[in-house]
Formats: structure tokens, C-alpha cells, sequence
């Protein structure tokens, strides 16, 4: 017999069908029979079964069909957890997440109104409220708020007004190591068949120092030694013969950075080369950082360097045809949280 579809008839007529189904059962027919002689599957009669047993009679009586009403947020409700989810992470709000997922969200909607929303309707909101799911950036929780207000407000414009004035270059630094298993990007494959790439299993590393401004120069040394104030003065001392002006240098407080060797030089030369730190804990503001990650995913992520030569000489080759091309140095500076320094 041809099954019917079930879900077609009216909520009466399905009630009445699994009573009659019941009461056959009862008369002793076996389930297969029960379903042959309504039209339906024997996995249907099963479930009708489990449901009475589980609610009795009422457990086959007919219900309301169409989505569940789980309750609807308010305008201002909506607002508020728009304000919550931008302003807070979910620990802070004692939710037992990380990240603000659809389960998340939906959960804090239940602490904090006491309506339950499916992942699906709380999917459609976040999109009609504008969010969607990225990338998060990491920071640290030792960051000081204020000394980044202070940085952004008034210590980096005294110093751009004073580089104005005195005509300074300023060059924003930072340094970074390259490890050869480092890996970005996919690769298409069959479903459930992560796709292989061969290549040598040792591990082998290099090292880079960089120095880019809002106007497109790169300056960058590639070295295998581990960074000591000796390879950061020879950066250095090539940064000023390879630029005439007077260099304003903004770095972090790297402890080779502040060492008293690298001070005592900083004092001998501050007539051509002044130095700036950044806030602690606060790489985001550093427009070096998004020259680091382009390197890290398209000059090592994306290839397979034999040995540590072959890729240094990937990296060297890929920071000079970025240093040929002054308007990609120049997009460095176009992320959300360095584009006060592109001006």
C-alpha cells in the first residue's frame, strides 16, 4: 500500500488515526499490520506507541501545528541585548561560553527575559541586527584603557605634529619569528577527506625586523640569530643611512627595546633618531603587526620551503616586492585600529 502523507491531513483527522491505530494495536495486530491498514510507516506506529506510553492518551491527541511559540523580544528588549552582546563578552555576563555564538546569545536572552528563542530565530535576528560571525581579535587583559585613550587622544598626535615640524620620517617597528610548519589558507577536497600536502618534516626558523610608514616605505632585515640589542642597532643603524631625514621611531616595550645598551644609543643619536612606545599589551595599534600577518600567511603560510634558506629567500623575495609597491604599505594602515595613524 501507498503511504499517504501524513502531515497533509488536518490535525483532527491525525488524532483520529493514531486512537484507531492504538485500538488495533490493542486488539492484538502487530505493528507492520496497523501500519499497512492506515497508510503509514511502521516507524510512525512506533513513535505513536512511545508517546502514549510516555503521556498516555493526551500524548496522541491533536496539537497546535506550525512554529513553536517560544515568545518575541520587545524593541527595547532587542536594543538591550544588542548593548550586551557589543559591550560584553559572555563570562562577563556569567554565561557558560566564550564566544558569542547563536547558543549564547539565545541563552542570554533566556537569563535575562525569560524567553525561549530557537538558535534559528536567534540566527535571523543577529542578522537583521546587523552582526556577523568573525573572526575575534585576542587582547590582553593587562592593558591599561587609559594609557590607550591617552595614546590615541593626545600622546601620538603631539608626536605627529612635532615629526611635522621638524620634518621627520615616522616608522612604526616591530619584529617577529617565521617557523616553517607555520600553515594559512584551505584547500578544496571530497567531503570528509582532508586534503594532504607533502613537504619536509623539520621545523626551521627565521627572524624579521620591519619598519614601515603611513607614506609606503618598508625597511626590513631577514636574520637566523636570535634578536638581541645587537641585531636591533644593526637595524637601526641601517634605518638612519638609509634615510636622510630625522626618524621618529615608534616601537613596543620589547625587553631588548628598553635595554640599557639600546637607551645609551638612543641618547647618543637623538638628534637624528627619536624613540616612542607604544601602550603595554597593545599590538593592535601598531600598523607593523598587519605587515607581520601578510608575511606569516602569504610568504610562509602559503608555500613549502624546503629548508631554512629557501625560505628566507621566499620572505626577502616577498618584502621587496611589497617594498616596490608603496600602496599596499600604504593598506597596512586602512584597519579599523590603525587608521589614526595613516594621516
Amino acid at each position: 500500500m501507498i503511504h499517504q502523507d501524513f502531515r497533509s491531513l488536518t490535525s483532527q483527522a491525525q488524532e483520529t488515526i493514531r486512537l484507531k491505530a492504538m485500538a488495533a494495536l490493542k486488539e492484538g495486530r502487530s505493528k507492520t499490520e496497523v501500519a499497512r491498514i492506515f497508510g503509514v510507516t511502521r516507524q510512525a506506529v512506533h513513535g505513536w506507541i512511545t508517546r502514549q506510553r510516555a503521556e498516555g492518551t493526551r500524548g496522541l491527541r491533536a496539537r497546535r501545528r506550525g512554529r513553536p511559540l517560544g515568545g518575541r523580544l520587545s524593541p527595547k528588549e532587542e536594543r538591550k541585548v544588542c548593548r550586551l552582546v557589543t559591550d560584553h563578552c559572555p563570562d562577563q555576563l556569567k554565561l557558560p561560553f566564550y564566544l558569542w555564538t547563536r547558543e549564547a546569545v539565545a541563552h542570554l536572552i533566556i537569563q535575562r527575559f525569560g524567553v525561549r528563542l530557537s538558535v534559528w530565530t536567534v540566527g535571523r535576528m543577529l542578522a537583521r541586527w546587523g552582526f556577523t560571525p568573525q573572526k575575534p581579535a585576542r587582547r590582553a587583559f593587562e592593558q591599561d584603557d587609559q594609557a590607550v585613550r591617552s595614546w590615541l587622544t593626545r600622546k601620538y598626535p603631539a608626536i605627529r605634529a612635532l615629526a611635522r615640524r621638524e620634518k621627520a620620517l615616522v616608522f612604526w617597528a616591530d619584529e617577529m619569528g617565521l617557523r616553517s610548519d607555520h600553515a594559512a589558507g584551505r584547500s578544496f577536497s571530497p567531503q570528509g577527506q582532508t586534503p594532504v600536502i607533502p613537504g619536509t618534516g623539520q621545523r626551521f626558523r627565521c627572524n624579521l625586523i620591519s619598519a614601515i610608514t603611513n607614506r609606503g616605505q618598508l625597511q626590513f632585515m631577514v636574520f637566523k640569530e636570535r634578536f638581541t640589542v645587537r641585531v636591533f642597532l644593526k637595524f637601526l643603524r641601517r634605518l638612519r643611512r638609509q634615510n636622510r631625514r630625522k626618524i621618529f621611531l615608534i616601537i613596543d616595550s620589547h625587553p631588548v627595546h628598553v635595554a640599557q645598551a639600546a637607551w645609551r644609543w638612543f641618547r647618543g643619536c637623538r638628534a637624528e633618531l627619536r624613540v616612542y612606545f607604544l601602550p603595554g599589551y597593545s599590538p593592535e595599534l601598531n600598523p607593523d603587526e598587519y605587515l607581520n600577518q601578510d608575511v606569516k600567511t602569504n610568504a610562509v603560510g602559503r608555500t613549502r620551503p624546503l629548508d631554512r634558506k629557501n625560505m628566507i629567500g621566499n620572505v626577502r623575495a616577498y618584502l621587496r616586492s611589497t617594498q616596490a609597491n608603496r600602496s599596499l604599505v600604504k593598506r597596512y594602515f586602512h584597519a579599523e585600529q590603525v587608521r589614526y595613524a595613516s594621516v
